[in-house]
């Protein structure tokens, strides 16, 4: 399993009867997580807890007032979390350990070669990947369908002093613009993609991950330059095992040579054994 063990800004402290208990700065959340089927303790403190409705969604319940959003920190990178109403915050902690993962590879071409390292961002969010990216020194193309999501990552760009690097913010959609940089011939040394189970692009497309994946990822191919140093896939979809994204780069990038490793992902919970799962990983890499 990938752990993202790193963090001293965020902690799982407990998790159990479908639920999370989380530490964020100085917060603590109860969220639901559909993984933790275990038995937990009832907590002693919490700040808000998000309340599923028995008709869908659901809403946060304050214990104590909480400012609209605040920053944590990993490692030089600070980002800005929140509660929304669709039970998040803004940021997915476990992708720590992808973003150090990427953040050496980026560095040791940066030192290796000197030149530019360009890495595309799909389905980027609200720039976690981008950040650690562009800290690193990359050249980062990041696209979401998302207005909102965009304008957070920008935000976080700005929180982290990184506002400056060579990030260029994209929203559409992610099939019709990696066909579009093919017909421009645009190339790049990494990328990343982090899809949902199911969505729609900025003008309605539709997007199913079992219908989608595999097309898009064999057209994003087309663009890994010679020097192409990784290929990233994480997936959130249940019963998507990781299996099957190994099995995605492998056919996709079947000429290409290099390392494919998939394996779940997780975060610790507190300071015993027991490890959260959080979806999967699967990694194309290569010494360039």
């Amino acid at each position: 399993m990938f752990l993202a063990n790193g963090w001293k800004d965020f902690e799982i402290i407990n998790a159990g009867n479908g639920e999370k208990l989380e530490r964020w700065g100085d917060i603590v959340l109860l969220r639901p997580d559909p993984q933790a089927i275990w038995p937990m303790k009832a907590p002693d403190h919490i700040d808000a807890h998000y309340i599923r409705s028995s008709s869908g969604g659901g809403e946060w319940q304050f214990n104590r007032d909480l400012s609209e959003n605040w920053n944590i920190r990993y490692k030089d990178l600070t980002f800005i979390v929140r509660p929304t109403g669709f039970k998040h915050t803004g940021l997915f902690p476990e992708q720590a350990v992808n973003w150090d993962f990427m953040r050496g590879i980026v560095e040791n071409y940066k030192k290796k070669h000197g030149e530019p390292f360009r890495v595309l961002n799909l389905f980027a969010y609200t720039g976690g990947a981008t950040l650690a990216l562009a800290a690193a020194g990359a050249e980062v193309v990041h696209l979401d369908a998302a207005k909102g999501m965009v304008a957070w990552a920008k935000s976080n760009l700005a929180a982290s002093a990184l506002a400056d690097r060579p990030v260029r913010f994209i929203v559409d959609d992610a099939m019709k613009f990696v066909a579009r940089e093919k017909r421009r011939g645009r190339e790049y040394e990494g990328i990343l993609m982090d899809p949902p189970s199911y969505g729609r692009g900025p003008t309605g497309e539709m997007w199913r991950i079992e219908e989608g994946l595999f097309p898009l990822v064999s057209e994003c191919a087309d663009l890994l330059s010679k020097n192409a140093g990784f290929f990233l896939i994480n997936s959130y979809t249940t019963g998507l095992a990781p299996a099957v994204v190994k099995n995605v780069l492998s056919v996709a990038l079947s000429k290409r040579g290099g390392k494919i490793v998939a394996d779940e992902i997780g975060l610790p919970i507190g300071g015993g054994e027991l490890i959260l799962p959080c979806g999967c990983t699967g990694r194309w890499w290569r010494e360039v």
